[in-house]
């Protein structure tokens, strides 16, 4: 992704980017702010790397991340929603997974990640991703992907 044009796609349409992140430490707002001129843009991000950040500072529920672990599209959702409703965004992206080398099971092997998009008008979607590669190529991929789907949350 092309992020000085998604910048200016943003910049274009006069909307607010927000971030949450996990897995990638804050990579996705890295990625965006290395632009000079992103700060019209960019708005403010959060990096929530254990369960009392994600609930103490995006109000992601205890009984969510119970239920389904922070490694789950339900926590994904809330999270880019918190941030949302935490913020003066437009739309908000976050990132949740597990970038390896350890901390992988059977069901929830390393290299999954979820990514979740939400706008102020209420749509928000989630997405499931299996990516290869050691824990700097999963981070890679997962910014990558997450900039794709701020894209398309304009179109």
């Amino acid at each position: 992704m092309d992020v000085p044009a998604l910048l200016q796609r943003y910049r274009a349409l006069n909307l607010k980017i927000a971030t949450a992140e996990s897995c990638t430490g804050g990579l996705v707002a890295g990625t965006l702010t290395a632009v000079a001129g992103s700060s019209d843009v960019y708005e403010r991000g959060w990096v929530t790397y254990s369960n009392d950040a994600k609930r103490e500072q995006l109000g992601v529920s205890a009984s969510l991340l119970e239920a389904h672990g922070a490694v789950s599209g339900e926590v994904a959702e809330a999270m880019a929603k918190g941030a949302l409703h935490r913020s003066k965004a437009d739309v908000a992206i976050s990132v949740t997974g597990i970038a390896g080398p350890g901390g992988g099971s059977v069901e929830k092997p390393v290299g999954l990640v979820y990514i979740g998009v939400a706008r102020k008008d209420g749509w928000s979607q989630v997405e499931r991703c299996q990516f290869d590669g050691d824990r700097d190529s999963v981070r890679a991929q997962t910014v990558s992907r997450a900039l794709t789907h701020l894209y398309s949350a304009t179109v």
